[in-house]
């Protein structure tokens, strides 16, 4: 496993540590309720990397973002956990991934070290190894962390009005991945409207892919970066910013939060760290007459 490329904002490093890439994703499961012709030469403006070698089906990634700052050590994300009962969901079923070692060796991070956790939402795949088995019951993995999300998301999955037919795959997420590490009493929350936290860093309103979900800004000086957690699932909507995907469970403030994000992000040049491109999974947005267009880093 290749040691992915270590970002720089001013002090701060960022580096991506891989969970699991996602191959073969067919672009009308992503986007069904997108019309063929909103894909025609869309293939000759993405990366090789972003395409399976058909030039149709997706490639993408889940990952953590490790991030130092000159004080702390910070996790951005957590992928989908070992060990967790998916069976609705079978892709995120009882794996057994090396994720631990992967931090270990290719980024130096040993799970005591761990200062803080930041989810930017409470789905499957962002916040599965906030916890790991031991002794049949589930226990924080980053013990001496404060783990740190959105909390209209902890009351939203933790209540029976989430309970519905667009999260059916993503059941036993709240009780297995968040409740273990609110029990625990290592959870700071972050109240609707955002707001920084530990200075350089600021929790950004980004509703619509779920009730609560929030994008992260890191800002030193003068540069920036932007975790954006599910805002952008992929390229594309970089490219096609009105498509929501299958898993946006709110799609009229989802579109809106991901036009606001792109506006955010050529503006400021900021650096955009995702968390399901392929690749690198961070780069650049820039305006053009038509649009916006995305660039690795």
């Amino acid at each position: 496993m290749r040691q992915h490329k270590v970002h720089r904002i001013g002090e701060v490093t960022i580096q991506k540590v891989l969970e699991q890439s996602l191959q073969n994703v067919p672009k009308s499961f992503v986007y069904p309720t997108a019309k063929p012709e909103e894909f025609e030469g869309i293939a000759a403006r993405l990366a090789a990397v972003d395409l399976e070698d058909n030039q149709d089906d997706l490639v993408q990634s889940v990952h953590t973002w490790v991030v130092r700052t000159p004080r702390h050590l910070v996790l951005i994300d957590t992928g989908s956990g070992n060990h967790k009962q998916r069976p609705l969901n079978p892709l995120f079923h009882e794996q057994n991934i090396p994720f631990l070692e992967r931090l270990r060796d290719e980024a130096g991070v040993d799970p005591a070290d761990v200062d803080y956790v930041f989810n930017t939402h409470l789905h499957v795949d962002h916040s599965g190894w906030n916890t790991v088995i031991d002794n049949n019951r589930w226990v924080p993995t980053f013990p001496n962390a404060r783990y740190v999300f959105p909390r209209r998301e902890a009351e939203y999955y933790g209540s029976p009005a989430s309970h519905n037919e667009v999260n059916v795959p993503s059941r036993g997420v709240f009780e297995d991945s968040v409740l273990p590490v609110i029990e625990a009493g290592l959870v700071d929350f972050i109240e609707p409207d955002g707001g920084h936290y530990l200075d350089i860093f600021r929790f950004i309103p980004t509703c619509g892919h779920s009730i609560g979900h929030m994008s992260i800004q890191l800002t030193w000086g003068n540069e920036t970066a932007i975790f954006g957690g599910d805002v952008l699932h992929h390229p594309i909507q970089v490219l096609r910013p009105h498509l929501n995907t299958v898993f946006c469970e709110f799609p009229g403030d989802a579109a809106a939060s991901r036009e606001r994000i792109l506006r955010q992000l050529a503006d400021d040049h900021a650096l955009y760290c995702a968390t399901h491109f392929a690749g690198s999974s961070a780069g650049y947005v820039a305006r053009t007459d038509h649009g916006y267009t995305w660039s690795y880093a």
